[in-house]
């Protein structure tokens, strides 16, 4: 990925990039990871990718799906693990005021009710479709929190993998992603996000997330670049 086609290229100014040049920028280098990756799919269900539902987004939702959907494709053959993030086991289950949290928006807002009104639509707790976890995949449940790690048994299922690099995808960027990907930064995991498999409703928080993630956390690189990884420094 070349720094002319970084996603933030045209929200983070010549200023601001000229700011992280000094021997520690990240830009245009290889990624650094190690050899023994997971995938962790950050809360892809319907009440995230899908626009029908309050906080669904299906204009970077749906792409996200099918970029995500793409990169399992390639992992699975190679026997990575593959993790899920959701609410709650019940994709039915409403949460109650604990459980939920202190989010800023309105109760009815959060995608952690039973879902839409209408019942010929699935619960927006119910990962979509075109990602349903297979048999050996393990889903790990949040309840209200953003980050895999925070309260979840997630880091403890990495270890025992013997996996020394997350590679993170989902919903959304800004907020479960990032808080997962810096969760993973501080349990010394290598950190790798493909920019293809991560999506928000918000481009400019999504753009400049990934930025922030790149100069300091980890690599954000393209789809193909992270599939050229899996299969060449992560097949040592």
């Amino acid at each position: 990925m070349t720094a002319t086609k970084y996603p933030w290229s045209d929200v983070i100014s010549d200023d601001d990039l000229a700011s992280f040049d000094k021997g520690i920028s990240r830009l245009g280098a290889p990624i650094e990871a190690g050899i023994r990756p997971a995938i962790v799919v950050v809360d892809m269900t319907w009440g995230f990718v899908d626009s029908r539902y309050s906080s669904g987004w299906s204009p970077t939702g749906y792409p996200a799906v099918e970029a995500i959907s793409r990169l399992l494709s390639a992992a699975r053959p190679l026997d990575i693990p593959v993790f899920f993030t959701k609410s709650f086991e019940d994709p039915k289950h409403y949460a109650k005021p604990a459980e939920r949290g202190k989010w800023k928006r309105s109760m009815e807002d959060l995608p952690l009710d039973p879902g839409p009104t209408s019942s010929d639509l699935p619960p927006s707790d119910q990962i979509v479709d075109d990602l349903k976890p297979l048999a050996n995949d393990i889903v790990v449940h949040k309840a209200g929190k953003p980050s895999g790690f925070f309260g979840t048994p997630l880091a403890s299922y990495l270890i025992d993998a013997g996996c020394d690099t997350v590679i993170v995808t989902g919903m959304s960027t800004s907020g479960c992603v990032r808080a997962t990907a810096i969760d993973a930064f501080q349990y010394n995991f290598n950190l790798v996000i493909p920019a293809d498999c991560v999506a928000d409703r918000c481009q400019t928080s999504h753009k400049v997330t990934l930025f922030d993630i790149h100069m300091k956390y980890g690599d954000v690189a393209s789809l193909d670049d992270v599939i050229r990884y899996l299969h060449t420094d992560a097949s040592r």
